[in-house]
């Protein structure tokens, strides 16, 4: 288990305010607090699971709870689109943790209406959560149906194979043109993101829709490397070149 100690107010806080509040059915810790990739960096992240259709507002209260009660320097409230089944925040407790002059204290709430899909966790994908709030046993620890898995690779694998052509003409006629703002966006979205999304496929299928996160922790290390490599900046190569590179390993898993 990570040492939570820097968090200890908010564990404290959001055991209390889920046990106080009849909308809220669950409540767990996840993210890098329990899947071995905690450091002095790491933010705390919550799940809350709520009565059907209740999440919004209880949302709306939880945050102007903690901002009375716990006074965070700032609160991000994401776009209400992002979450149609309830809301997302992110918390920071530092003025400016992009510094990392300390240790981090930031929060990222999300609150949900529970559902089927949000009530199953995978192990493998998310670690196992320390939950905080679960009187009814209804958080299921279970592996996500390997043939609705297999199916949603073929699928992401498929739409890496239809979009290869267009992918690498949008990307070199960027920097052909010598746009190189928008070529760094599309080689990144369009080249590297579609490398990634194969070679997660291939080495860790439970987690193939992560991107270019835990790329050390979920890929070999020198596939991790070789793959660090096309990142631009990272070497002397220019994007045309980390674009043709790219866009040959793309070809090489495709075969």
């Amino acid at each position: 288990m990570a040492d939570l100690s820097r968090y200890s107010d908010w564990v404290t806080w959001l055991t209390a305010r889920a046990a106080a509040d009849d909308d809220v059915l669950v409540a767990w810790v996840g993210g890098s607090a329990v899947t071995d990739n905690w450091d002095e960096w790491s933010d705390l992240d919550v799940d809350v699971l709520c009565r059907p259709g209740t999440a919004v507002a209880a949302y709306e209260r939880w945050v102007e709870a903690l901002v009375e009660e716990l006074t965070p320097a700032s609160v991000w409230d994401t776009p209400r689109e992002w979450r149609p089944d309830g809301r997302q925040c992110f918390v920071c407790m530092q003025p400016r943790p992009g510094l990392l002059e300390e240790p981090t204290v930031l929060v990222d709430l999300v609150m949900s209406d529970i559902s089927e899909e949000h009530r199953h966790l995978d192990v493998r994908r998310h670690g196992t959560p320390l939950v905080l709030h679960d009187p009814d046993a209804l958080l299921v620890l279970r592996e996500d149906d390997p043939d609705e898995l297999a199916r949603a690779m073929a699928d992401a694998v498929d739409q890496v194979r239809q979009k290869r052509p267009t992918s690498e003409w949008l990307v070199n006629r960027a920097l052909a043109r010598g746009h190189v703002a928008e070529g760094v966006d599309l080689y990144l979205r369009h080249g590297l993101h579609l490398l990634v999304r194969l070679l997660r496929a291939e080495h860790c299928p439970e987690r193939h829709d992560y991107g270019l996160r835990y790329l050390r922790d979920d890929l070999p290390a020198d596939v991790a490397g070789r793959l660090e490599a096309l990142v631009p900046g990272h070497s002397a190569r220019s994007l045309r070149e980390l674009s043709g590179l790219t866009f040959a390993w793309i070809d090489e898993l495709l075969a």
